[in-house]
């Protein structure tokens, strides 16, 4: 087996990892707005979108054999952990300033006219309102995890892989 093989395998276990994550973080969501109550706005809604394109691209990218198809679905992740960004981060900002609408009269029959919300309404339907204070976890509201988590996924894909990659040279 070549070096390059090798090393493409390491990229492939990242996203199948990535993928898991992203999963499970859909997953911790569902159990919160089910289990816990917490009602999801629609920028919440739009995050799980995110979340779910980043799994699906990352399995796709690990199914994949070839350097160029590897990086075209890790810039797909980096793509949809950067429209993320800017979803979790106006997210935070208007939990900050309550003032701020989120959009949810506007936002909401969009959101709830998506066919994963018709596909599965429990987990992509909007029931909730963006500036709704929750109970942080370990300090931080499921707003700001989120942030972080796309932040993380935004840097380090892109940082693996060059390092990844630049020992192959």
């Amino acid at each position: 087996m070549s070096e390059e093989t090798m090393r493409l395998g390491r990229e492939r276990r990242y996203l199948v990892l990535l993928g898991i994550i992203c999963l499970a973080l859909i997953g911790g969501a569902l159990y919160m707005q089910v289990a816990l109550g917490e009602a999801p706005c629609p920028l919440c809604i739009l995050q799980r979108y995110a979340l779910l394109l980043i799994a699906l691209f990352a399995f796709i990218g690990a199914a994949t054999r070839t350097r160029r198809s590897i990086t075209l679905f890790e810039a797909l992740v980096v793509i949809c952990a950067i429209a993320g960004v800017g979803v979790a981060g106006h997210h935070v900002y208007t939990q900050f300033y309550p003032a701020v609408s989120c959009g949810i009269d506007v936002l909401q029959p969009i959101v709830d006219g998506l066919p994963l919300a018709k596909i599965f309404p429990l987990g992509f339907q909007v029931d909730g309102f963006c500036s709704t204070p929750y109970p942080p976890i370990l300090g931080l509201s499921l707003a700001q995890w989120a942030l972080l988590a796309f932040v993380l996924i935004a840097v380090l894909v892109p940082l693996l892989t060059s390092r990844n990659r630049k020992a192959l040279r």
